[in-house]
């Protein structure tokens, strides 16, 4: 099978020749530069011979074109930081205004997907990584968000609504630039962040306005729900047609997952990454010392017989450690061979 068949098959519940695999890491000394970083991007997909390219562009790519500051090192192995909020009164609210997809760094993203179109091996599936609109307003209100929605919510919902348009605006000159589907990651599908009522006001239908607007057009569409005590049961309701989480940080496992879900799912890897003040600190299997690249193997063929190998590509739960050595990496691809 080429890459694309392999994938295909997995999701859409075909047996493919072998489980596919990726593996994806923030490159930051490239994500400033589009084309940079997509020729890091497809370099690093041959070198270990994955499947599929599941986009890096920096995580706070959606929110300093309203406003946000940002502390940008170029280092391979320090991230992009928030150095400040773009909303840090109520008044800032009335700024966030729907924008065009070549506006500011959501151009410079786009300009990402239009450099992969031109240098991706023909057959390998490649998809953009997108936010959810709650997790944009997160990034840039920071703290207050919770508050402003119980104290303000006609001011959120307007913040809302404008992000959300910009994001569809996004997804669709992505879609002419040629990607195979969309990574739609939620930090706020969390118990531990809100409760029912205010998932249902201020996520769900903004959301389901993102989704909609390329469900039916792209046809590798992954949800990631992000961090622990994650509302799974309806994140899987979602319309989409792959499902990626901590599965083996934060659980549900595969196997929990499976007797409740018969989509496609993306994991078994142990990476999960998490904001400790401004800093992103891993927690990675991949980079962890004494790791070895049997121990990797192992660890992969679990999560395959978790799920009897059907409906599966292996991947990290959020995102792997740039720290990870070759060895390991290396590992991950071979483990599907065994």
């Amino acid at each position: 099978m080429t890459r694309e068949e392999r994938v295909r098959a997995a999701v859409e519940g075909r047996e493919p020749d072998r489980v596919p695999v990726s593996v994806w890491m923030h490159i930051s000394d490239k994500d400033q530069d589009s084309r940079s970083l997509a020729e890091a991007m497809v370099e690093f997909n041959e070198k270990y011979d994955y499947d599929f390219i599941k986009m890096m562009p920096f995580g706070a790519y959606t929110i300093p074109d309203w406003g946000a500051k940002l502390d940008i090192y170029c280092d391979k192995y320090k991230e992009v930081e928030i150095a400040a909020s773009g909303i840090s009164s109520i008044e800032d609210y009335r700024y966030i205004e729907p924008l065009p997809a070549i506006y500011g760094t959501w151009g410079k993203v786009l300009q990402l997907s239009q450099w992969m179109e031109r240098l991706v091996k023909p057959g390998t599936p490649y998809i953009q990584t997108i936010f959810s609109p709650a997790t944009t307003l997160k990034k840039l209100a920071g703290n207050r968000m919770l508050q402003d929605m119980l104290e303000n919510p006609d001011l959120v919902h307007q913040a809302l609504d404008a992000i959300t348009q910009t994001t569809i605006n996004f997804v669709k000159a992505n879609i002419e630039a040629g990607v195979s589907g969309f990574f739609f990651a939620s930090q706020c599908a969390s118990y531990d962040l809100m409760g029912d009522t205010m998932f249902a006001e201020f996520c769900k239908p903004y959301d389901l306005r993102v989704i909609n607007s390329y469900k039916d057009v792209t046809w590798f569409n992954v949800l990631h729900v992000h961090g622990s005590n994650i509302r799974f049961d309806e994140m899987s309701r979602y319309p989409c047609n792959v499902l990626n989480w901590h599965d083996r940080q934060n659980g549900p496992s595969l196997k929990e997952a499976r007797a409740k879900c018969s989509k496609a799912f993306l994991g078994g890897l142990y990476e999960g990454p998490a904001i400790v003040g401004s800093s992103l600190e891993y927690d990675s299997i991949m980079s962890r010392p004494g790791t070895t690249p049997d121990m990797i193997k192992k660890h992969i063929r679990e999560a395959i017989d978790m799920v009897d190998g059907k409906g599966l590509l292996v991947g990290p739960g959020c995102v792997a450690d740039p720290r990870s050595p070759e060895e390991n990496l290396r590992a991950v691809r071979e483990a599907v061979e065994l």
